[in-house]
């Protein structure tokens, strides 16, 4: 048994980070893959465009040519 790294609840390798980085990685990786919640990735994709979206518009609002108006 040389070299053994110690394997998640997901069954990927882990390596020699914190616990709590660990931890987090590991949430939200299963979070992410996981093929049975239709509805959670459903909510958080088109949570995700919504973001999306609302950014582009707020970004396009913004004429960076246009003159300043005087204070």
């Amino acid at each position: 048994m040389a070299n053994s790294v110690p394997v998640n609840s997901c069954g990927n390798r882990t390596s020699h980070s914190p616990e709590w980085l660990q931890n987090w990685i590991q949430g939200t990786y299963c979070f992410a893959m996981d093929h049975n919640d239709f509805h959670r990735n459903l909510i958080v994709n088109l949570g995700l465009f919504a973001v999306g979206i609302w950014v582009a518009r707020n970004l396009m609002d913004n004429d960076l040519m246009a003159p300043q108006p005087v204070a």
